[in-house]
């Protein structure tokens, strides 16, 4: 596959790096452009993106390590981590956080106007103690959750003792051989060959977007990795590394109907199928940056898209077209 092929699919963007697997081998690997606006550092399959909710299934794969672990149970309610927990806390539990059947409400809408300084977990945790109730019984609907996997992230740290990069790097980016990756926390560690995230302006120029108020909430969206970093950790799923078989098992299963066209939801993960191949996705959006990676698990395969733009609208059409030719165009057509 020619790279100029996959790019002219790709919208308009500063820089890029896009990567497929097929049958456990890497068979399309290739970036383009520039780090930051200006500057002269190119995009190469080692730089550092921002994952947003691509995030989210490692912040899921945490959890799990817990559960292997012993020390936590899906099962267990958020009364039992958060200390003054409006009542219907109680009735919450880690299953319900992991597939955004919580209930919670989103907290974005309960920043204040104006808000400048960037907000921390902690800023989440007292806005969401302050609630008196639901959105909807705990359980019975799904309903996409930031809020419910920020608490997430501050779970793993009580019960591990540890915090949440800290434990993210040691109980899951090191086994799977990720160390160029890292959960991001300002003032607590560095991002290696780091993109920048960026809006495309109506005059056709680039600016530097890269940070929002919420970019310092840790759970629902702070991991940045790589290319090359990623394909590590699709390996590591296809060998069934990360966790202990019942436990991946879960984070698989099609627990709750989602919002996203026919996807379910398991644990941090949509699945679906495409072609009728089964599918297990999640994509990134954010301000400055734009992804998707999916996995398609019978074939030990892969497509993974990093951006360093702000979504487009056809963010998600463009994916599915970059994977339907890397991965489902048949070899006399690909070009």
């Amino acid at each position: 596959m020619q790279p100029e092929v996959i790019e002219a699919l790709l919208p308009p963007h500063i820089g890029a790096a896009v990567l497929a697997i097929d049958e456990g081998e890497v068979v399309f690997r290739h970036a383009w452009g520039v780090r930051r606006a200006g500057g002269p550092e190119p995009v190469t399959p080692t730089t550092n993106f921002r994952l947003a909710s691509v995030s989210k299934h490692f912040t899921a794969t945490a959890v799990l390590t817990l559960v292997d672990r012993g020390d936590l149970k899906l099962t267990d309610t958020l009364d039992t981590f958060f200390a003054d927990a409006p009542d219907y806390w109680r009735e919450i539990t880690v299953h319900h956080l992991l597939t955004h059947t919580s209930g919670l409400p989103d907290y974005e809408p309960r920043v204040p106007e104006h808000t400048t300084l960037q907000l921390s977990d902690y800023n989440v945790l007292s806005m969401l103690l302050a609630t008196d109730a639901p959105k909807f019984v705990p359980g019975s609907a799904y309903d996409y959750s930031n809020s419910a996997f920020t608490l997430l992230g501050l779970i793993v740290e009580r019960v591990s003792g540890r915090p949440f990069h800290v434990y993210m790097r040691e109980a899951v980016l090191e086994p799977a051989g990720m160390t160029n990756s890292v959960c991001y926390l300002a003032g607590m560690n560095d991002v290696a060959d780091r993109a920048y995230g960026h809006d495309l302006e109506d005059d056709g120029t680039w600016a530097v977007a890269d940070q929002s108020v919420t970019s310092a909430i840790r759970g629902d969206g702070s991991m940045y990795s790589s290319l090359d970093d990623l394909a590590k950790w699709v390996a590591a799923w296809d060998a069934g590394t990360p966790l202990k078989p019942a436990t991946h098992a879960a984070m698989f299963t099609r627990h709750v109907k989602s919002t996203r066209g026919d996807a379910d939801y398991g644990y941090g993960w949509f699945l679906d199928e495409v072609h009728g191949t089964p599918r297990v996705w999640h994509s990134g959006s954010t301000q400055g940056f734009s992804l998707m990676l999916q996995r398609f698990p019978q074939r030990r395969a892969a497509v993974v898209i990093l951006l360093n733009r702000s979504p487009a609208d056809t963010a998600t059409e463009d994916a599915n077209r970059i994977a339907d030719r890397l991965l489902f165009t048949p070899a006399g057509d690909a070009d």
